[in-house]
């Protein structure tokens, strides 16, 4: 039988036109909570909702609650489970709530983490600020560090996960996951399992799949190409079921899962994610081009520039099937040179978020990533100079009119 791919699945995946009169489109369930058939069946909706009992092979989960389930949630992770090749999908409220609860359902106290350097910066402010008021200690790591020296930095620790953003933002910096999960095993002894989690973000649903390169689980701020349009907030966990079981059950008692309305709008912009992504990447090679030619630019962070020889170019082919559409450089002239050229955008957005259908620009030094300590900005590359430029799906030549109108007047 053919196989559809999940951009034709997109469209029609875990919904059935009959359940909703006929409705080609999901509609929005916008109710707290859910009538059972009969007594009965409340008490087994509720066995199987709090693993009192697993459910047989042609029982489906039913509905109770929109705190536990929700039919726009459940189609939505139904379908975003498709890119990623995941077993299960949990959708929260917002990228760092996923973040979070991640690491509080796998991280206690006298536990330690390795994280790659550098991480969006809400994710290294509850790293290095949240997590130690609990008595768990990060242990940063760069990508320069080797398979040895990440098993030293670990030694006389509590290792639990390793958790790696790959590319990096702001830097598109490149993470072995190869390497990881050698890592992760070496770690390991029977007693204590030490999981992998990378944050992909960056790369969408569409461009890298950790989960089939060996991660335990992967998650997204699905705000950003999965939504794609600057108009929700949300975030995403995907993985094995035994994991994601853990996942979900903490998501039920912090109630921080989205709502129907997140569901509703995620679920429209899957439909095109796979095209704004496509006509994104296609016009940050012709931006990335340009900016590697001009004399006030002095580096471009850009994955479609690697060149053979370049360990981040063997990672790049083996990991990534697409450069991206996140592109950073470095302006002559330090902040008050990269302050004028965002003052002097027309066509850009000066706005943090990225992966939107506007192309955007941010300061990540004196905004993202304000607050990550200052040697730490110093040894990753996140300087005054820094600029990072969100591509969007506007005409190629008409956002780098743009960025060279800007240019001129820093």
């Amino acid at each position: 039988m053919h196989s559809l791919a999940p951009e034709s699945l997109m469209m029609s995946y875990g919904y059935k036109p009959e359940w909703s009169e006929g409705a080609v489109k999901c509609p929005i369930f916008q109710t707290s909570t859910f009538v059972f058939k009969s007594a009965k069946e409340g008490k087994e909706f509720f066995e199987i909702a709090y693993g009192k009992r697993e459910k047989s092979p042609e029982e489906q989960p039913g509905l109770i609650y929109s705190r536990l389930n929700n039919p726009d949630l459940q189609i939505l992770e139904e379908r975003l489970t498709l890119w990623d090749g995941a077993d299960e999908c949990a959708v929260f409220e917002s990228g760092m709530s996923a973040i979070s609860t991640v690491l509080l359902e796998f991280l206690r106290p006298g536990d330690a983490l390795l994280y790659s350097k550098p991480v969006y910066g809400g994710t290294d402010h509850f790293i290095n600020k949240v997590l130690p008021q609990y008595g768990i200690e990060g242990v940063g790591f760069t990508n320069a560090m080797d398979e040895e020296t990440l098993i030293s930095i670990a030694q006389g620790k509590n290792v639990k996960l390793i958790y790696i953003e790959t590319p990096a933002n702001p830097t598109n910096a490149l993470f072995d996951l190869t390497l990881c999960k050698k890592v992760a095993d070496r770690l390991s002894t029977p007693e204590n399992q030490v999981y992998v989690v990378v944050d992909n973000t960056y790369m969408g649903p569409l461009w890298q799949h950790p989960l089939k390169l060996g991660a335990d689980l992967v998650v997204y701020s699905a705000t950003k190409y999965i939504g794609g349009h600057s108009d929700l907030i949300a975030g995403a966990v995907l993985g094995r079921s035994e994991l994601m079981q853990r996942v979900r059950t903490l998501r039920t008692f912090l109630g921080n899962m989205a709502g129907p309305w997140t569901g509703w709008l995620l679920m429209r912009s899957l439909e095109t994610l796979k095209v704004r992504m496509t006509q994104q990447a296609k016009n940050a090679e012709k931006v990335a081009d340009f900016l590697k030619n001009h004399p006030k630019v002095s580096r471009v962070y850009y994955l479609g520039h690697l060149e053979e020889g370049d360990p981040q170019y063997e990672i790049f082919k083996h990991q990534l099937s697409s450069a991206g559409a996140m592109v950073s450089f470095d302006i002559e002239g330090g902040e008050e040179a990269a302050f004028r050229f965002l003052d002097n955008l027309k066509l850009f957005k000066l706005a943090v978020s990225l992966g939107s259908t506007e192309s955007l620009a941010e300061h990540p030094a004196t905004m993202t990533h304000s607050d990550v300590d200052e040697g730490d900005r110093a040894e990753i590359g996140i300087s005054e100079n820094l600029v990072r430029l969100s591509i969007g799906v506007e005409y190629f030549e008409d956002l780098i009119w743009d960025i060279s109108e800007a240019l001129e007047k820093a």
